[in-house]
C-alpha cells in the first residue's frame, strides 16, 4: 500500500510540474485526470484538504464515481476548470449519458463563485460562461469544463439574439460563427443538463459529439433567470471566453 501510494504521489508530482510549467499540447495529456485522482482525491481522503484543486466533491452514495474537482486553470486569470474525479474522455463518452450521472455543468455553474473570489467583487451571472471544446481543440483526455467570464463582444451579442431564442435549437452567428442556440430557463440548471439537450433535442449531434463545442451563458431574460446555451462545430467555445472578466467592469 505504501508503495503504491508513493508511486500515484510521483505521477501526481510529474503532472503538476506540467501543468505549472504550461506544457503545449504535445505534452502530457493526462496532466488533468493525474492531478485530480493522484492528489486532489488522496489529499481529501487523507486530510479533508483539496490541494492543489480549490475544492473537491465527492458524493457518499457513489464515492468517487460521480465526483468532481475546481481546478484554478494553469493559464492564469479568473479561469477554472471543473473536472470529474472518474476518468472521462470528452463530450462524446457515453458516460455522460448513463442514468443518474451528475449534471456537471450544473456543478461548474454552482462554482462560478470562484471567478468573484479571483476577481474581488461579484460578477453578474449574465457575464459568466462554461464550456467545453470539441475534440479537435483538446490538448487534454480528460472531460473538463471551463468556468470563466464571457468575452464582452459575446454578451452583447447574445443580448442581441436572447429574444428569438427559445426551447428548441435555433441557428444563429455570434461573430462570424455559426451556433446552434437554446434557452434554459430557472436561476440553476438543476436537472436540465445541456449535454443531454445537445444528444437528445439535436437529432445530427447524437452520433457525432466530438466535433460539437457547446457553451451556456448565464442570461437574464425580461421574465427571468436562465441561460443560453450555444452549441456548433466550428471555433472552440474557450475562444468566446475571457479570463480578464472586462465584462464585469474590471
Amino acid at each position: 500500500m505504501r508503495f503504491r501510494l508513493s508511486v500515484a504521489i510521483s505521477r501526481a508530482v510529474v503532472g503538476l510540474l506540467w501543468w505549472s510549467a504550461g506544457a503545449s499540447a504535445s505534452g502530457n495529456r493526462d496532466a488533468l485526470r493525474q492531478i485530480v485522482q493522484d492528489q486532489c482525491v488522496v489529499n481529501w481522503l487523507q486530510s479533508h484538504r483539496a490541494s492543489p484543486c480549490e475544492r473537491l466533491y465527492l458524493p457518499q452514495t457513489h464515492a468517487v464515481s460521480f465526483g468532481y474537482a475546481v481546478l484554478k486553470d494553469r493559464k492564469g486569470g479568473a479561469h477554472f476548470l471543473l473536472i470529474p474525479t472518474r476518468a472521462i474522455g470528452g463530450l462524446e463518452s457515453p458516460e455522460l449519458l448513463e442514468p443518474g450521472a451528475p449534471n456537471y455543468f450544473g456543478a461548474a455553474w454552482r462554482a462560478r463563485d470562484q471567478i468573484a473570489a479571483s476577481v474581488g467583487h461579484s460578477v453578474p451571472r449574465s457575464a459568466v460562461g462554461l464550456a467545453i471544446n470539441p475534440a479537435h481543440a483538446r490538448t487534454q483526455d480528460q472531460f473538463h469544463i471551463h468556468i470563466e467570464c464571457l468575452r464582452t463582444d459575446v454578451a452583447k451579442a447574445l443580448n442581441g439574439i436572447s429574444t428569438r431564442v427559445g426551447g428548441r435549437w435555433l441557428p444563429v452567428h455570434i461573430g462570424a460563427a455559426q451556433y446552434q442556440a437554446m434557452r434554459i430557463p430557472g436561476e440553476e440548471l438543476g436537472d436540465q443538463d445541456p449535454i443531454r439537450l445537445l444528444a437528445e433535442r439535436l437529432p445530427q449531434a447524437r452520433e457525432s459529439m466530438a466535433e460539437y463545442t457547446l457553451v451556456v451563458a448565464g442570461f437574464e431574460f425580461a421574465d427571468g433567470p436562465g441561460f443560453i446555451a450555444l452549441a456548433g462545430k466550428g471555433p472552440a467555445g474557450e475562444l468566446l471566453m475571457d479570463s480578464t472578466c472586462a465584462v464585469a467592469g474590471i
